[in-house]
């Protein structure tokens, strides 16, 4: 059963990546995933996906690129404000500017930087670094 197409597919990422498959393949989507998957292609973490409609969600190909040390999806979905993302950082990165936290805003889903310069909170999606 699948219950959290999110964490399914970081979880599918970080396996391959551990392995050192080139990619993943096989997973549904969803329009967050496809944010998520977004955000972690412009911070160079993926080199991108491509999705092929099978009539069940669709089928996710997920082209890797080497430069992810860990991925995982934060649950329970934490609501953070601008200015709280320095307690979050420190439990799911590992330093300082090292990893992006990924969050859902009212302005779309982004990386925590992003959302600070923006000044804006959100709930909290994944981490990756």
């Amino acid at each position: 059963m699948n219950n959290d197409n999110l964490a399914n597919v970081l979880s599918a990422i970080d396996n391959a990546d551990r392995i050192g498959k080139p990619n993943s393949v096989g997973q549904r989507t969803s329009t967050v995933v496809a944010r998520v998957l977004d955000v972690l292609k412009a911070e160079g973490y993926v080199a991108g996906y491509t999705v092929a409609n099978d009539g069940k969600g669709g089928e996710l190909t997920i082209d890797l690129k080497k430069a992810v040390n860990r991925v995982g999806a934060i649950k329970p979905r934490f609501a953070v404000q601008a200015d709280g993302f320095t307690k979050f950082e420190k439990r799911y990165l590992p330093a300082q500017g090292f990893g992006v936290l990924i969050v859902s805003t009212p302005q779309g889903i982004m990386t925590h930087t992003e959302a600070k310069s923006r000044n804006t909170g959100g709930k909290l999606l994944a981490y990756c670094y």
